[in-house]
């Protein structure tokens, strides 16, 4: 089962496909003007489950170092421009995205 995560920066969303097709969407929170997400092509490298602080429920560290998809602490920013970059989702969105795809998934991020 090939997984890849495509992130729309522009639109607020996360999509993750499968076989190339879309199968879970997902709203979103990203960097805001001066902390902007990095549009590219990453891989995820790490997960860490209940890293603590501002991360919520689980942390996918990206092949771009400091950069990642995390839950939140704060809920209310989902759909906003407020993050120092990262892709902040619900933690019951990112706790159900993690136990799908595997480390070395690839992760687009485009504006």
């Amino acid at each position: 089962m090939a997984y890849r995560i495509v992130v729309d920066l522009s639109d607020r969303r996360l999509s993750l496909l499968q076989n190339e097709r879309v199968v879970s969407t997902y709203p979103i929170a990203i960097g805001r003007m001066l902390m902007q997400s990095p549009v590219g092509h990453y891989r995820i490298v790490s997960k860490v489950p209940h890293p603590g602080g501002p991360f919520g429920a689980m942390w996918m560290g990206l092949s771009k170092p400091h950069y990642g998809i995390h839950g939140t602490n704060n809920p209310a920013s989902i759909g906003q421009a407020v993050s120092h970059g990262c892709i902040r989702m619900y933690n019951a969105d990112v706790l159900a995205l993690a136990a799908r795809v595997p480390i070395g998934t690839p992760v687009t991020i485009r504006p």
